[in-house]
C-alpha cells in the first residue's frame, strides 16, 4: 500500500530533512514507486507539487529536498497503486475548496465497495477510492455544517465518525488538513513523533543522514511528524491504536476534551 507523511508545527518550519528519508521508499528502499505528491499550506494559500513519476528518480521531488519551504501544516504521500492508473490525476494529496479554504487530503489504504452517492459539490477528477472518499468527506461536512464554517472541535467529532464508517469498506489510514489542523485516522499503521527543546539530534532510517534540530530551530519551535513508518532510528515514535482519531493543532496532539 501507500505511504504517508504529515508535519503540524507551531511556527512556520520545512521538511527537508524528513521528506528526503520519506522519498527514498519511493522506489529504492521500498516499493512504492507509482507517483507521489506533497502539498504545503503558506497562509490561506497552498502549494501542491505532484509526479507519477516515483519519488526516488522524480525531479519534481529533487528540487523539494533543495527547496525548503516553511510551512506549519504539509501532507505527503507516495503511492503503490491498487485502485486507479498510475498517472497524474489520481497522485496524492488532492485539494479541494470548501467555506473558503484550501482542503489537502492523502489515503494510504484499499476501500471495497465503496460508492457513495456524490450529489456535485465535490467531485472526483480521477479514479482512486482515495479522492472519492475525499469528496464524500467533504460533502458530508458541508451537509452537517451548512455555510458556517465548523470549528476545529466540531470537524474533529465528525470525522471521527465519518471515518469509522468510511474504514468498514477496508483500510482507513488519511490525513486531512484545512491549514489549521491536521486530522488523523489509522486503521493499521501510523507513528507520531513531537520534537520540541531540547531537539535531539535524528538519523534517517532509509538513508545516511543526520540532522541536530537544535541548530536550526529556537527553544519554542514544537513540531509533530505522522508517518506511516518511522523515519529516524534514534527517536521516540508513538504508535497509533487501530480506529483511532488524532487532532494536531501547533504541533501539539490534542485530547478529546481539548477539540473546541
Amino acid at each position: 500500500m501507500c505511504q504517508l507523511l504529515g508535519m503540524n508545527c507551531n511556527t512556520p518550519t520545512d521538511i527537508v530533512f524528513s521528506f528526503t528519508g520519506f522519498a527514498t521508499r519511493g522506489g529504492l528502499t521500498d516499493e512504492h514507486k507509482d507517483g507521489w505528491g506533497i502539498a504545503f499550506f503558506e497562509g490561506r494559500g497552498a502549494r501542491l507539487f505532484v509526479d507519477h513519476l516515483p519519488a526516488v528518480s522524480s525531479p519534481v521531488a529533487e528540487l523539494i529536498k533543495r527547496y525548503p519551504i516553511k510551512s506549519e501544516n504539509v501532507i505527503a504521500h507516495i503511492r503503490k497503486a491498487t485502485q486507479g492508473e498510475v498517472n497524474l490525476e489520481n497522485c496524492h494529496p488532492f485539494v479541494r475548496e470548501c467555506w473558503g479554504q484550501y482542503w489537502v487530503f492523502a489515503h494510504n489504504g484499499d476501500l471495497k465497495e465503496f460508492n457513495p452517492v456524490l450529489n456535485g459539490q465535490f467531485l472526483p477528477v480521477g479514479s482512486t477510492d482515495s479522492e472519492r472518499a475525499f469528496c464524500y468527506l467533504l460533502q458530508s461536512m458541508r451537509a452537517e455544517f451548512g455555510d458556517q464554517p465548523p470549528t476545529t472541535g466540531q470537524v474533529a467529532r465528525f470525522l471521527q465518525e465519518k471515518c469509522r464508517d468510511i474504514a468498514a469498506h477496508g483500510t482507513f489510514n488519511m490525513m486531512l488538513s484545512n491549514g489549521e489542523a491536521l486530522f488523523t485516522h489509522c486503521s493499521t499503521k501510523l507513528h507520531y513523533v513531537v520534537r520540541q527543546h531540547p531537539f535531539p539530534v535524528a538519523n534517517l532510517s532509509d538513508q545516511e543522514l543526520r540532522v541536530d534540530f537544535s541548530e536550526v530551530t529556537t527553544p519554542s519551535d514544537k513540531v509533530a511528524v505522522i508517518v506511516t513508518e518511522p523515519l529516524t532510528t534514534n527517536e521516540c515514535w508513538t504508535q497509533f491504536g487501530s480506529g483511532e482519531f488524532k487532532v494536531f493543532v501547533k504541533g501539539d496532539v490534542l485530547m478529546p476534551e481539548q477539540w473546541q
